[in-house]
């Protein structure tokens, strides 16, 4: 595209425009008045979060679908408030018959929930309160408060029955169990919200501490268990030829075939007692998530990501041998870490592996993706390389994706078109984007599609929470790399994530950042994507001859920030395409007028908005004859 020579008949600068404050609400104003955040968007001096170490031990035994854990968790208040009622979630609560949830439940779904067996508080049993009003966030009562800078530790027991239906968790098959929110956790207690009580509704996502686990899981023998953290000792898991193949699979770039259809048959893969205990560590993550199976095969390769130190990541996948797809799946993740940790967001991966498991859910997990299998492998690829980016928002970002999903989903959906014009080019990547993440809200007149993105989730649900969390929230982000530039843009994005890594960050700490670092008041762009109920819709209302060019008018009807490509088509039949930015619309967000440096007439005008799709095209062209 021709760069041009832009002028905008009402603009005036970023400097002397008039500074439009962002909305904040008084949960979040009061964070900022308490000095745990800053207005230039770094944690403030007084910034604190609480934390946990959880030493959990579990047990699954197909084709018998109870799941039995023990667990001790040590909790640390760093907060200036003394706790007395921690809210416990159990979040596979979601399955009993009567909880709250933004879907319908088949019989195969529902099971009895979570049943707590027993509790302890420093040493001393409790009694458990199972609130039946109070599905997947309960409270506990402790004997005495937590003081601040104290700690506090609880034990629990507790079993659960495995749901049929698999989604985010449950059975793949009778004998391949994915196991995720499967443990008792303390809630977050933050320095805006207090205890998250926000319930799990199936659909919203979720807000974790950063923790440190340690996770045993006892299975029978044949069975391989694949999840988050450092699998440890695994010479007394693996047979001696298995254990050369895994080894070998974290310094291979080529995929390495762990273990096959035929050593799965043969029982050639896991020592041979009757109970194997398989224990992954981890550090300073959210959650931790496992797969297990007597006949799923695997795969393993790595990748460099971190050039400066030469570390590699591994990438591995596990599946059922007849996913004909699954058999790139590997190489897709390894591709991803690659990609990731290079270009956007361009942050070394920073975790030892990632494992893509067959299953239901499309879904993401710290080290672990649960992806489906799918006949197109270009869409097994667009999955495994989204549920990847996730890596960064929410994991190493520790948002709230209940309450802001726009931070997590809309970033990776935002990865998602970066890597996939990567791996397809531009043309069928922003097809893909607007079919998938742009359509559904701009071809849509219901009013619940324009709910301003800083909504709530948890107060949504429908088209227009989806919406808002992915395309209409990543079309946002995009916007803003287009009128930063890429290399602002990304020094803007590492700043903020460099400030709020392992930290939980909200909206208001993310646009004050890139205000801060760019150095210009943004407030204005910001609320007109992410605070308003704006659409996009543009029309051509004159193109005149100006000088040295054509003056453009275009009405913003919409009212949406976006940028645009306006098409001068000549005489002769050749065209030029002159890019604008959102910066058009910072003084005037309902009319722009810019100049198209040309000297030749053009016969027509004609807008397009590439991936940020016009609601109405049919005022898009202009003819100037």
């Amino acid at each position: 595209m021709k760069q041009i020579i832009l002028s905008v008949i009402i603009a005036i600068s970023f400097s002397s425009v008039q500074a439009q404050s962002l909305y904040m609400p008084r949960d979040i104003k009061a964070a900022y008045k308490k000095g745990t955040r800053s207005l230039d968007g770094r944690p403030g001096k007084n910034y604190w979060q609480n934390r946990g170490v959880y030493n959990i031990t579990i047990s699954a035994m197909p084709p018998d679908r109870n799941i039995k854990g023990t667990e001790t968790i040590t909790y640390f208040n760093n907060a200036p408030d003394t706790l007395r009622n921690p809210v416990i979630k159990l979040l596979l609560n979601i399955h009993k018959p009567g909880a709250p949830r933004n879907g319908g439940a088949q019989a195969d779904y529902l099971t009895s929930g979570v049943h707590i067996d027993a509790v302890t508080v420093d040493g001393k049993k409790i009694n458990w309160q199972d609130n039946p009003f109070s599905f997947t966030a309960q409270p506990l009562r402790l004997p005495k408060p937590l003081a601040p800078n104290q700690s506090v530790q609880l034990t629990f027991e507790w079993h659960y029955e495995i749901s049929l239906e698999s989604g985010r968790e449950g059975m793949i098959d009778s004998t391949t169990y994915f196991l995720a929110y499967f443990y008792p956790r303390v809630a977050v207690f933050d320095d805006y919200n207090g205890w998250d009580r926000m319930p799990f509704m199936d659909d919203h996502e979720f807000y974790s501490d950063f923790n440190d686990y340690d996770v045993t899981i006892n299975v029978p023998k044949n069975y391989i268990v694949w999840g988050t953290g450092t699998l440890q000792q695994p010479e007394k898991l693996l047979q001696p030829a298995i254990l050369q193949r895994f080894n070998q699979s974290f310094t291979s770039d080529a995929t390495v075939l762990i273990a096959t259809k035929e050593d799965v048959l043969g029982k050639k893969v896991t020592t041979q007692n009757a109970v194997n205990s398989w224990q992954f560590k981890a550090t300073d993550i959210p959650d931790m998530a496992f797969g297990i199976s007597d006949h799923f095969v695997w795969d393993g390769c790595s990748v460099v990501v971190d050039d400066a130190t030469g570390r590699r990541a591994s990438a591995q996948a596990a599946y059922n041998d007849t996913a004909k797809d699954y058999h790139c799946v590997a190489q897709y993740a390894r591709h991803s870490l690659d990609w990731l940790s290079h270009n956007w967001p361009g942050i070394p991966y920073p975790y030892e592996k990632t494992t893509v498991f067959q299953g239901y859910a499309g879904m993401e997990y710290p080290m672990m993706a649960n992806d489906e299998t799918y006949e197109d492998t270009t869409f097994s690829r667009f999955v495994a390389e989204h549920e990847i980016a996730h890596t960064y928002m929410p994991f190493y970002m520790g948002i709230n994706e209940t309450r802001y999903g726009s931070m997590d989903e809309g970033w990776a959906t935002t990865f998602e078109l970066l890597i996939g014009t990567a791996d397809l080019g531009a043309e069928k990547a922003e097809e893909l984007f607007r079919q998938f993440r742009v359509a559904g809200w701009i071809n849509s007149t219901s009013a619940d599609q324009d709910i301003p993105i800083i909504t709530p989730g948890d107060a949504l649900r429908g088209g227009g929470f989806g919406n808002n969390e992915y395309g209409k929230a990543a079309l946002g982000y995009l916007a803003a790399k287009d009128m930063l530039g890429d290399d602002l843009f990304k020094k803007c994005l590492h700043e903020y994530m460099n400030r709020w890594h392992g930290k939980h960050p909200i909206p208001w700490d993310f646009f004050y950042t890139f205000n801060d670092v760019a150095k210009k008041n943004m407030d204005w762009f910001w609320s007109n994507w992410f605070f308003s109920n704006n659409y996009i819709d543009y029309a051509i209302k004159d193109a005149v001859k100006r000088g040295s060019g054509y003056a453009v008018t275009i009405d913003n009807i919409g009212g949406m920030a976006a940028p645009l490509n306006i098409i001068a088509t000549y005489a002769d039949g050749t065209n030029e395409t002159f890019h604008q930015t959102p910066a058009i619309w910072q003084a005037n967000q309902k009319q722009a007028t810019v100049i198209i440096a040309t000297n030749k007439k053009p016969a027509s005008v004609k807008l397009n908005g590439g991936i940020y799709m016009d609601a109405d095209e049919s005022n898009n062209v202009f003819k100037t004859n």
